[in-house]
């Protein structure tokens, strides 16, 4: 009987938990993220489709201006009750003429009680750059929300 109980006291089970597979696993998973994630940010290059939407409901008490930009990176503007896709203004501007021209419209439309839409039209061929300079200079003319026009497909 005292060999038996001996060899109990010896044979203690062991209740620690063995981590190390675990850290491993994680840290391949890390290394993996690691590598995988600046391969994310890169661009694809995507041809962008045009759109088909309902129009936009129009109020009362709302002027439209629409920003027409050429494929010279010239600007007109439109003022409305509605958008107007076929009349723009006989002169070219540049943006900061553009500019001037929006904070002009917007305040005098403030103080008639009018709020003031504002849509850009950016002809296809026109680049980037062009149009977000135009959202930007609108932004200083104190425009807070600027829609974007598309053709139908």
């Amino acid at each position: 009987m005292a060999l038996i109980a001996r060899a109990r006291k010896k044979r203690k089970p062991v209740a620690e938990m063995n981590v190390v597979p675990y850290i491993d696993v994680m840290l391949v998973l890390l290394v993996i993220f690691m590598v995988t994630a600046p391969m994310l940010n890169q661009g694809v290059k995507v041809d962008l489709p045009k759109v088909s939407s309902e129009a936009l409901p129009q109020d009362n008490n709302t002027q439209v201006l629409t920003i027409s930009i050429k494929s010279d990176k010239t600007y007109y503007w439109n003022l409305g009750s509605e958008v107007d896709t076929d009349k723009q203004q006989d002169k070219a501007m540049t943006l900061p003429q553009m500019t001037s021209a929006v904070t002009k419209i917007i305040s005098a439309g403030n103080e008639n009680g009018k709020h003031t839409q504002v849509f850009i039209r950016g002809d296809k061929t026109v680049d980037y750059g062009s149009v977000m300079g135009a959202m930007g200079g609108l932004q200083k003319a104190g425009v807070g929300n600027v829609g974007l026009i598309t053709e139908a497909p």
